[in-house]
């Protein structure tokens, strides 16, 4: 797979990429939803059912949560008999998550390291 652009380097997104941007941000500011995909990737794919159970949720919201993650490319479904399994498509959400969960682990000092949040999360940029 090709290394993607580094960020510095790519030309300033225009307002059509920006409002795309927006867009999976918002979908992705959810506590439910990050509870989701987080449960996700732990399990590598997981039914609709035993993540409502997981997250103490009917499997009804839970099942709305995961389509909207499912509409945005986030989630692919299969299913199998009765039951529906969900499983992460785009690896760059699973770091995204880390790298959130980073800033807010140094936001709270939860981190251990001092200075910039990307000493924590690695990245150095």
């Amino acid at each position: 797979m090709k290394k993607p652009t580094p960020l510095a380097a790519r030309p300033l997104m225009t307002p059509i990429q920006a409002g795309g941007l927006a867009a999976v941000f918002k979908v992705l500011a959810n506590d439910t939803r990050l509870r989701l995909l987080h449960a996700v990737v732990r399990q590598g794919e997981g039914c609709v059912t035993d993540l409502a159970a997981a997250l103490g949720m009917t499997p009804q919201a839970v099942s709305n949560q995961l389509q909207r993650l499912s509409d945005l490319g986030i989630l692919s479904a299969r299913r199998d008999g009765n039951n529906v399994y969900y499983r992460l498509v785009d690896l760059c959400v699973s770091g995204l998550l880390e790298q959130g969960w980073c800033l807010t682990e140094q936001a709270g000092g939860a981190c251990g390291v001092t200075g910039r949040a990307a000493s924590c999360c690695g990245s150095g940029e």
